[in-house]
């Protein structure tokens, strides 16, 4: 019996499943504040205070929301997810590229990596399409208030959730897990058959190291923002770049379905090589 071939896509999220910033959505509407004016309050305060701009935008968050009675619970920034857009197809595209992956015998997982808030995406329609959702994340107080950041990811540690997912150590608390050293053929997902899938600067890193490593990886962009996209593409960033349009047919839906031919295709080379 063939054995199925394991595959990851990861995924950004804002710029890349979805137009904007997923607090533009419903959260910043609530708080009456035009998405430019609430950017700035967050990255203006990383300036002054040398911080971490996702830190700084999870205070102002608490802060803004704070100021103007406004609950921050778990279920108040899920309830915001309920309102993302997504790009054309996304909503589509997950149970047909399953459909074809497994069709060519390839077991596939989606992941979530992104700067954003994990709450805001578990309310979003697609949360149940990944095996997990790696993103930005608070602390809660006795009566379930956010009071502090839980976890914090940007462009740079992002790059651990790549490893995580080549080694099968999911569990974010689990820190000895992802530093032991796993032999490269006992990996559960080799990283030559991890494609990853962004849209801007804080996707570099994580596809500069796939790209050094043999993975895959692909840019996307909305309409009026190609340059962004095709610099990736010019500099050795991104192997492809695309449209951000899921649907059949569209560039994207091709470039993961042939990613999955090559992938199945060097599964199936390696598994008869190694046969004795």
């Amino acid at each position: 019996m063939k054995r199925m071939i394991p595959m990851a896509i990861c995924y950004d999220f804002d710029g890349t499943l979805a137009p904007g910033n997923m607090q533009e959505y419903g959260f910043v509407k609530k708080l009456h504040m035009a998405p430019s004016d609430f950017w700035e309050t967050a990255n203006g305060l990383a300036r002054d205070q040398k911080g971490d701009e996702i830190l700084t935008y999870m205070k102002v968050m608490i802060d803004e929301s704070c100021r103007r009675g406004l609950s921050v619970r778990r279920e108040d920034f899920q309830s915001y997810g309920k309102d993302i857009q997504f790009f054309e197809g996304v909503e589509d595209y997950f149970a047909r590229i399953n459909r074809y992956a497994k069709a060519k015998g390839v077991k596939l997982k989606h992941y979530i990596i992104s700067s954003g808030l994990r709450e805001i995406l578990e309310g979003t329609s697609i949360a149940h399409e990944f095996a997990e959702m790696f993103a930005s994340s608070f602390l809660y107080d006795k009566n379930g208030n956010a009071v502090w950041p839980a976890m914090a990811l940007n462009f740079t540690s992002k790059t651990q959730y790549i490893y995580r997912i080549n080694k099968g150590c999911l569990d974010v608390t689990d820190i000895e897990g992802v530093n032991r050293h796993v032999a490269k053929e006992c990996k559960p997902v080799p990283l030559t058959n991890i494609l990853y899938i962004g849209d801007g600067n804080t996707d570099i890193p994580c596809m500069a190291m796939l790209n050094k490593a043999g993975g895959h990886t692909m840019a996307v962009y909305k309409d009026g923002q190609k340059e962004r996209a095709a610099s990736l593409n010019r500099d050795g960033r991104a192997h492809m770049v695309a449209h951000a349009d899921y649907r059949e047919g569209k560039k994207i839906d091709l470039f993961v379905k042939a990613v999955i031919d090559k992938i199945a295709a060097d599964g199936r080379l390696k598994q008869i090589t190694c046969q004795k």
